[in-house]
């Protein structure tokens, strides 16, 4: 390596084929949380239990083991943790939520999954604690004793403040200290209703000395910290409810346009109560203005409308509250209708009959509207044979009829019928309907050659109805084949003119469209309709759309492209390319698919294949990728760190991985490692070969040394075949290790959350638990388990076992070891080396069970048997115990841990060493058990991989 990295380091290979299919494993999590937490409760039942302040920065990390390596997804209780948190920290391994809040609080689920068994879930619950301001508010019984002369008069103060967890109050009145009992003329209660969230200070028959200064002090305790919080209040015989009163009229009738002000002004309360003025529109106008009990809305239009209301507030008593309506004056939508003469079923105006005109306009207020008729421009009115009337505005939408009775040549001519507002202000409304003999009934028909309309899809197609008549009424558009909604999203459209526009039309819009005539601005007769059909062509839906085939050379395979949907379908070609070349084209008899075969793959015959279905509205494309490229690797998470070497300032990692699909493109003949330390921009390259086939499953190892501590690598992998370079994969290697890699150095006290790369046996009852004596919870556990670490420091961490519920007597709970490579055996001898193991243990409750180790070696088949057993009380402090073992072959040491008859059994351990040669001078107290152990503590190891694998904290 050059001097970028500062130190030359050499890469060693070597390669080791394992054919083992069971490297591949469904996944596993677990849940850890890093940050600030107020508290953690272990896992007593299914799940943590994780408390935080609000406002802190909640961090939970997902650790997984599994190969290949599962994908990550984090969930919330009913939903996905996506809709209220930033995407890229869902499928993170950590979990990221800054300023957390209230509502934020809830289970958490970290899933877990890789394709091969059942997803893992695991879940952990996020206490949020917080305390709000509390609010005094203060109310007054008033009644008078009948054939007395005196008022009774009793005041209630009610506290309440919001908090996680529940609060708890209490009463001063100045510095004294209020509590129930100790004044006769006080009682303080809870009342039941609230849950205890509220505490009322009721005082009764106000006495001179009950006029003070109050206060009320919230606390949760400083759980997280949380400091207390308290709100004064002072009663005074001038105390009183608020009492407001409003400087306008009710209702407010305004124009558009004009500045509407509205003033509120307290008349009474003590203290002087907060004015706010809140709108039946939920939220204040944005350009009103607000100062004080003022409130002023410049420029108003008709969305403004609505009551305001103004609210005063001095937590004495109930707000007073008084409310004014503002309507905005408008006149809008005028229309007409004619109807002739009701009695005779012809619907043509005739001399001699009956004509109604009709018009209808929608104004505000109703109230304010009137009417006036004009006939050829001058003003007409009401006599016996021209009747004028008008509907009750409260009835139905103003309208007023002018009836004409007994219809002469004279009549016929322009009428006008004029809307307006009392007072003015507002643009009149003038609707025109002309009567002659040439005013006639509507006729709809559709244009020859429009129905049935053919487009093709986002096109801007018209639909058309023509509709002759005088004058013209209004044409309304709707489904007619379906109960569905038109283009514009309503049941139905006018027109004007009796076309219907569609633009970028889709193919959901195929179907019957009915036009017909409305009664509005025409006659008020049985409506005419017609129907307009409308085919929308569009191009052939075809699947699959993409598909992405690796083949090995001189393979044989087929393509298949299929028609999901197409209109026009009657007619449609193929055209099968490989880039711009044309293979083979044809046309669909019966079938809906079309295939391709290649016989003997060449190397020619790489490249993207597309299949073109095609029809009079366009085509649809099925695209396939054939690429010799090998898949990508998939690297080994589930082994422990960095290998062990007696080196101060390098270190080595034992990278492993699988080959997804092997079998599926040519024979891999080699790898291409690529490394670079983080930070750097130059990559050091080498390859790897591969000596024969790789099995699927077949775990490949390679030795990475003269890494530098503690800094982190890029690793990339990239299969090579004859194809060429196939699908890379990267990783990064972290240097994580708590312990020094030497045996006759190795030493683990458990301060760090990786446990020296301990692991939990996956198939006893229970596990260990890793704790400090500040944070453990003994109050279900009470004269047990240590009270310090082995150091005597409560802060310090250890390993133990809880045997609270749900434990049961005879449940076993097992702490495996790294595995440890033995030193090479003398030339000169047989007898294999010594170590020498030794660790703290502690064993102080009535209940205990017992603690055994065991020395579990690569290969054993034989049952394991205790090389250190004990059983029972030995007292609350922590001992020694030392043991010689001589290892053949690789090795682990197991602790197991016997829960006992009863929850008083916390078995602990710390300070565990493992060094070369055989112990010196072991301890007194390092008491073998006599009896064998029973038998259902001896079982059987199956060893499935060459090496012990662990779970790391990534």
């Amino acid at each position: 390596m050059d001097l970028v990295f500062g130190v030359s380091w050499l890469l060693t290979v070597f390669l080791e084929g394992i054919h083992c299919q069971g490297v591949y494993a469904p996944p596993s999590v677990r849940i850890v949380h890093s940050g600030h937490a107020c508290n953690v409760e272990e896992e007593r039942y299914t799940e943590r239990v994780y408390t935080i302040r609000e406002g802190e920065t909640l961090e939970l990390t997902c650790l997984v083991t599994g190969h290949p390596h599962p994908q990550i997804r984090w969930t919330k209780t009913a939903g996905s943790a996506s809709d209220r948190f930033q995407d890229s920290t869902v499928f993170n391994e950590t979990l990221r939520i800054p300023n957390i809040q209230r509502h934020q609080g809830g289970r958490y689920y970290c899933k877990a999954e890789n394709g091969l068994g059942s997803p893992a879930i695991k879940s952990i619950r996020v206490d949020v604690y917080y305390l709000d301001d509390p609010v005094v508010t203060v109310h007054q019984s008033i009644g008078e004793a009948k054939e007395q002369f005196y008022y009774e008069r009793t005041v209630f103060l009610r506290c309440m403040a919001n908090s996680n967890p529940p609060v708890r109050y209490s009463w001063r009145r100045g510095h004294e200290v209020l509590s129930q009992g100790s004044d006769k003329g006080v009682e303080i209660y809870e009342p039941f209703f609230t849950q205890g969230e509220t505490k009322i200070l009721k005082l009764k028959n106000l006495r001179p000395q009950d006029y003070a200064n109050y206060s009320c002090i919230a606390s949760v305790r400083s759980v997280c910290g949380i400091e207390d919080k308290n709100v004064h209040f002072r009663l005074t015989n001038k105390t009183a409810s608020p009492t407001i009163k409003l400087l306008v009229e009710d209702p407010i009738v305004v124009n558009p346009g004009q500045t509407v002000t509205l003033v509120c002004i307290t008349s009474g309360g003590e203290p002087p109560p907060t004015l706010t003025w809140v709108s039946s529109n939920e939220t204040l106008p944005e350009k009103s203005v607000l100062n004080g009990g003022t409130l002023t809305l410049p420029a108003v239009t008709a969305e403004d409308a609505g009551v305001y209301s103004c609210l005063a507030n001095n937590n004495v008593g109930n707000p007073a509250k008084k409310s004014t309506t503002i309507i905005v004056r408008a006149l809008k939508k005028g229309r007409f209708w004619i109807t002739p003469d009701p009695y005779h079923n012809d619907d043509n105006i005739q001399i001699g009959r009956e004509v109604k005109i009709s018009c209808q306009v929608e104004a505000t207020p109703p109230e304010e509207l009137v009417f006036s008729w004009l006939k050829n421009g001058r003003p007409l009115r009401s006599s016996e044979r021209m009747v004028i009337t008008q509907t009750d505005p409260d009835v139905s939408a103003g309208t007023t009829n002018l009836d004409i009775i007994d219809l002469k040549f004279t009549d016929f001519g322009t009428y006008t019928c004029i809307a307006a507002l009392k007072g003015g202000g507002i643009p009149e409304i003038s609707i025109d309907v002309n009567i002659s003999s040439t005013t006639v009934p509507p006729n709809l028909t559709v244009p020859r050659g429009k129905s049935p309309l053919v487009a093709q899809e986002g096109d801007t197609v018209e639909l058309q109805c023509l509709v002759s008549g005088k004058p013209k009424p209004i044409i309304l558009w709707s489904r007619a084949d379906k109960e569905a909604p038109m283009p514009d999203g309503s049941m139905q459209t006018e027109s004007y003119d009796g076309i219907l526009r569609i633009v970028n039309v889709s193919r959901e819009m195929t179907g019957s469209y009915r036009c017909q005539t409305s009664q509005y601005n025409g006659f008020n007769v049985k409506p005419r309709e017609a129907i307009v059909e409308l085919i929308v062509q569009y191009p052939p839906t075809v699947e699959p759309v993409f598909t992405e085939i690796r083949q090995g050379l001189a393979r044989t395979f087929t393509m298949n492209c299929r028609v999901l949907r197409a209109h026009p379908s009657r007619v449609l070609r193929y055209e099968w390319r490989l880039g711009s070349r044309l293979l083979r084209t044809g046309q669909f008899d019966l079938q809906d698919e079309t295939e391709y075969v290649i016989r003997s793959l060449n190397r020619d015959g790489y490249g993207e294949y597309t299949c073109d279905i095609i029809n009079e509205a366009g085509v649809g494309r099925c695209s396939f990728l054939v690429t010799g490229k090998a898949y990508t690797p998939e690297f080994y998470y589930d082994t422990y760190s960095p290998l062990w070497q007696n080196r101060p300032r390098f270190y080595g990692y034992k990278l492993q991985w699988t080959q997804m699909n092997p079998g599926a493109v040519d024979r891999i003949v080699a790898y291409r490692l690529g490394i670079r330390q983080t930070g750097q921009q130059r990559w050091w390259e080498q390859e790897i070969p591969v000596e024969g086939l790789i099995q699927p499953g077949e775990l490949i190892t390679y030795n990475l040394t003269e890494l530098i501590k503690p800094e982190a690598y890029e690793v990339r992998l990239t299969p090579i075949t004859r194809f060429g370079e196939g699908d890379s994969t990267v990783r990064m290697i972290k240097y994580s290790t708590p312990v020094n890699p030497h045996l006759r150095e190795f030493h683990c006290s458990f301060e760090e959350e990786p446990i020296c790369m301990f692991t939990q046996e996956k198939s006893d009852d229970f596990d260990w638990t890793r704790h400090s004596a500040a944070t453990r919870d003994t109050k279900y556990t009470p004269n047990t388990g240590p009270s310090s670490d082995r150091s005597g420091s409560k802060q310090g961490f250890y390993m133990y076992i809880e045997t609270s519920r749900p434990r049961l007597e005879g449940d076993q709970a097992r702490l495996l070891s790294p595995t440890f490579n033995v030193a090479p055996k003398s030339p000169y001898g047989t007898t294999g080396p010594a170590y020498c193991f030794s660790f703290y243990y502690h064993m102080y409750g009535k209940h205990i069970g017992t603690l055994n180790t065991f020395l579990r070696q690569k290969g054993q088949t034989t049952p394991e048997s205790p090389v250190w057993s004990l059983s029972g009380n030995q007292g609350e402090r922590w001992r020694q115990a030392k043991v010689s073992i001589h290892p053949t072959s690789s090795f682990q040491m197991v602790f197991e841990g016997i829960r006992g008859p009863g929850i008083e059994g916390d078995i602990a351990i710390d300070d565990v060493t493992l060094e070369e040669g055989e112990c010196r001078d072991p301890p007194p107290n390092n008491l073998r058990s006599l009896a064998p152990p029973p038998e259902s503590h001896i079982w059987r190891l199956c060893v499935t991989l060459p090496l012990a694998l662990f779970s790391r904290r990534r």
